[in-house]
């Protein structure tokens, strides 16, 4: 009997060391199947990518069709409705590129990468109505193919070039209690350093976001961000004012977007400081060329 137990012990542990050997050996070819897969630069899984400097992502509703860049949906207010407004504003929201900024950041981005002329012919062709928002914020970044790398390099070697006026007017605005945004369909990872040098809160900000792969290689972008549809713009002041109960948001910029989001917006006020796009001018009931136009009318309360 004894005998018996000895030889099923035995057996026992003559099983466990065969499965811990086949363990090791399944271990050992998985580490050299990734050193192999290193070695030839295979892309990484998509559970390796993650977002560059990446917020948690704000779930926002969706805003009606009648907000789509396509069709003119500012409110119908008189200009001077429109400046009464902007002087009782509670909450101001800013457009980026051609706004706050002089500049274009993906046209900028472009020619850092020496991809510029591809993508002015896709910025054209979306700015006719041949793509949406979406497509063209897609097939631009997928000829730019940004590496996080070179992305900071361009931040690093291109300081934001602000449009004249812009920092006194957000300083006018905080200093009045006014909550100040910045609204773009731009890549969070540069605005922040202009929301930086402007003195605004990077909490503040509402952008698109790229992702990465862990080597550093382009993987996309955030497509959970609101900015990065069409009606972007529209859903983050629904949200502004669902959350914080704003009563009255004006919304400031050169482009379609920008018109767009009035309303929601209480008010619309359109920039051609560096841009002039004739539709947004047409059906803006107030536009301005200067930041110190909107300056001296804070000035007449």
């Amino acid at each position: 009997m004894l005998n018996l137990f000895s030889r099923f012990q035995a057996i026992r542990v003559s099983t466990a060391i065969t499965e811990s050997f086949k363990q090791t050996q399944c271990a050992n070819k998985h580490r050299q199947l990734i050193r192999s897969s290193s070695a030839r630069r295979f892309p990484p899984t998509p559970h390796q990518l993650f977002p560059l400097l990446a917020p948690r992502p704000v779930k926002l509703s969706s805003t009606s069709s009648s907000t789509m860049p396509g069709s003119v949906t500012e409110s119908n207010l008189t200009e001077s409705q429109t400046r009464a407004m902007w002087r009782a504003a509670d909450c101001v929201c800013f457009d980026v590129d051609s706004t706050v900024c002089m500049d274009e950041a993906i046209d900028e981005l472009a020619r850092f990468a020496g991809r510029d002329k591809e993508v002015a012919e896709l910025t054209h062709k979306a700015m006719r109505g041949g793509m949406t928002f979406r497509e063209a914020l897609e097939r631009r970044l997928e000829l730019i193919q940004p590496t996080a790398r070179m992305l900071q390099e361009y931040i690093e070697q291109n300081p934001p070039r602000l449009s004249v006026g812009i920092e006194e007017l957000v300083a006018q605005l905080q200093s009045r209690g006014v909550a100040v945004y910045l609204v773009s369909g731009g890549f969070r990872s540069i605005i922040e350093g202009v929301a930086d040098e402007i003195g605004i809160p990077r909490k503040n900000i509402f952008a698109n976001q790229l992702k990465f792969y862990f080597n550093g290689e382009y993987a996309g972008f955030d497509e959970k961000q609101p900015t990065s549809h069409q009606d972007g713009k529209a859903r983050v002041v629904s949200f502004l004012k669902q959350k914080f109960g704003y009563q009255r948001v004006v919304m400031v910029g050169d482009g379609a977007t920008d018109l767009a989001a009035c309303p929601p917006a209480d008010a619309f006020v359109g920039y051609g400081g560096n841009q002039v796009r004739e539709k947004v001018k047409k059906a803006a009931s107030w536009f301005v060329y200067s930041f110190d136009e909107l300056v001296q009318e804070l000035n007449r309360n």
